[in-house]
């Protein structure tokens, strides 16, 4: 019987007073991949962080014992190493793949000389050394032009070329235990793949322990051997992969794995964890699409196409055409749902920004309920209102220094100055009871809620102005799976209430396939495919889209 490299026993996490991870155990055994899963808040990034050593100001480990086998002495405790000593084992005893790699990545150092910066940690290595080995990780990793990602701020590369980086810095040490938390957040389907395929092919190849975190359960199922469930701080349920996904025996657990929406149905509503809490299940009532026949489109893309100029500097005057959005033409109907649906660069988001007018198309047409939206035509208040959008980063999309309440009441009094002051507050009030928020939340500012909260409020500010069309750009990428389904309940429960029409941009196929009435798949800005989405799901007709289904890993 192996011994576990890593083991935690009975482990308590507080900061202050306030405990957020109860009596938890369990072990990590060489060569061994182990899942942590639950939803935002279960403990699961603490758990890692204490690991490290690297828990917030005010957090420490109150009470059990985290061991590592850091040599053939077998395990020790870790939680009295000194800094001097958790030093010397990060990088070469644990390495950690950090959830969001643009804010664990120094803006204003090039990428080459962050890695190399990791590997001079190791005693005796030269710069030379240091930068034939960083050379080596970054094409091992799967990067490509290594000359140009050498030199390159973070800033200038995709999303999955930082993660591609954030591995070879975890790794460049030749680790015995990797941590990878959240590690494909956000990231599209393809890339998604790469990465998880990257990492399985590493951890097989060096014969590491790896630890990984994540809210996707389809992620954990295609890496991980044994799983962990975590809830508010506990462990609820641990097991195979295998068992847990085919016979979870926990309420919790099944629930999690209920949420996801399903790619080969489209259910009238998704469950959420509160239907198993008491023993529940999912309901299963599938949902219908919306007939378009004998309507008018509420929205009619003509030939729309939106470029941009790159390239050009003090000593080349030389610039290069980027065809974000390439001679796009569609309708979307009144109560119906638009899925716009492709990886990274596929132009989605443009259209949508182009859509709601924060851009202007480079050629063609767009009509709005028969209205041509000309440059003029953006400023008029009457069509402004009726087209809203609700964007990615509701944190970022959200004032600060302004309580939610104010937030929600901003864009009343600009659209409906002639209303009183208490038609206003009785008006904000409903709003955030129509999202599922409370009327005392509307004193709090926006960093006093989770970030399915945040986004329901930003749900419920592109209501106010009462719209007919909302541009819903990737509203749900960075949300757990239970709080990803209470805010797509939401925005189809109010879709029906008041004849809302969606443009829902995602790169998730099973939410699209949630979500969507009509399909049109993008890819280097043209239009790959487009129709009815049980079409598009059951026979697909482009390679592209084909691919982007095989790329579902749940």
């Amino acid at each position: 019987m192996k011994k576990p490299f890593l083991q935690l026993e009975r482990v308590h996490i507080a900061f202050g007073e306030r405990e957020v991870v109860h009596d938890l155990s369990l072990d990590l055994f060489p060569g061994e991949r182990l899942g942590i899963v639950g939803e935002s808040g279960s403990g699961k990034s603490v758990t890692a962080l204490s690991i490290m050593g690297l828990l917030p100001p005010g957090g420490h480990i109150a009470g059990g014992r985290i061991q590592l086998a850091t040599d053939s002495d077998g395990l020790k405790p870790i939680q009295d190493w000194s800094s001097r000593q958790y030093q010397k084992i990060r990088g070469t005893g644990i390495g950690m793949i950090f959830q969001e790699p643009m804010h664990t990545l120094n803006p204003v150092i090039r990428c080459g000389p962050q890695i190399m910066e990791a590997i001079r940690q190791e005693p005796g290595v030269s710069k030379a050394e240091a930068k034939e080995k960083t050379f080596h990780w970054m094409e091992r990793v799967g990067l490509t032009d290594l000359d140009r990602m050498y030199r390159s701020f973070p800033h200038l590369l995709s999303g999955g070329q930082k993660q591609r980086l954030m591995i070879a810095m975890a790794l460049c040490r030749d680790p015995e235990l990797l941590i990878a938390d959240e590690p494909t957040t956000a990231l599209d389907l393809h890339i998604q793949r790469q990465i998880i395929d990257l990492i399985l092919a590493l951890s097989e190849d060096m014969g590491l322990s790896v630890l990984f975190i994540s809210h996707d359960l389809g992620v954990v199922r295609k890496v991980t051997h044994r799983i962990v469930v975590m809830e508010k701080g506990y462990a609820v349920e641990t097991g195979t992969t295998e068992s847990l996904f085919n016979a979870p025996q926990h309420p919790y657990t099944r629930g999690l794995l209920a949420c996801r929406p399903p790619i080969d149905r489209r259910l009238y509503r998704l469950p959420t964890i509160r239907d198993f809490a008491d023993g529940g299940s999912a309901p299963t009532r599938q949902d219908v699409v919306k007939p378009a026949a004998g309507q008018s489109p509420i929205l009619s893309l003509q030939n729309v196409s939106v470029r941009f100029q790159s390239g050009g500097s003090w000593f080349s005057k030389a610039k290069r055409e980027i065809r974000a959005v390439d001679e796009v033409s569609g309708d979307v109907y009144r109560g119906q749902t638009l899925g716009l649906v492709g990886e990274s660069g596929s132009g989605k988001t443009t259209l949508g920004r182009t859509i709601v007018g924060l851009q202007a198309p480079t050629a063609g047409r767009i009509t709005f309920d028969g209205i041509p939206l000309a440059g003029s035509d953006r400023r008029d208040t009457f069509l402004r209102k009726r087209i809203q959008m609700i964007f990615q980063d509701p944190y970022s999309a959200l004032n600060p220094r302004m309580t939610i309440g104010k937030a929600i009441t901003e864009p009343l009094k600009w659209h409906f100055p002639e209303w009183t002051d208490s038609r206003y507050q009785e008006r904000m009030v409903e709003l955030l009871e129509q999202v599922g928020l409370e009327a005392d939340h509307q004193y709090r500012f926006p960093q006093a809620f989770s970030g399915g909260q945040r986004q329901r409020i930003c749900i419920a500010r592109a209501l106010a102005p009462e719209p007919d069309l909302l541009v819903c750009d990737e509203s749900v990428s960075a949300l757990d799976v239970s709080v990803q389904a209470q805010v797509l309940n939401v925005l189809k429960e109010l879709q029906d209430r008041y004849q809302l029409t969606y443009v829902f941009i995602s790169h998730d196929m099973s939410v699209i396939r949630f979500m969507a009435d009509q399909i049109m798949v993008l890819k280097d800005g043209q239009v790959q495919e487009s129709g009815p989405a049980d079409q598009v799901f059951s026979q697909p007709q482009s390679s592209y889209t084909q691919s982007l289904l095989d790329s579902v890993l749940l």
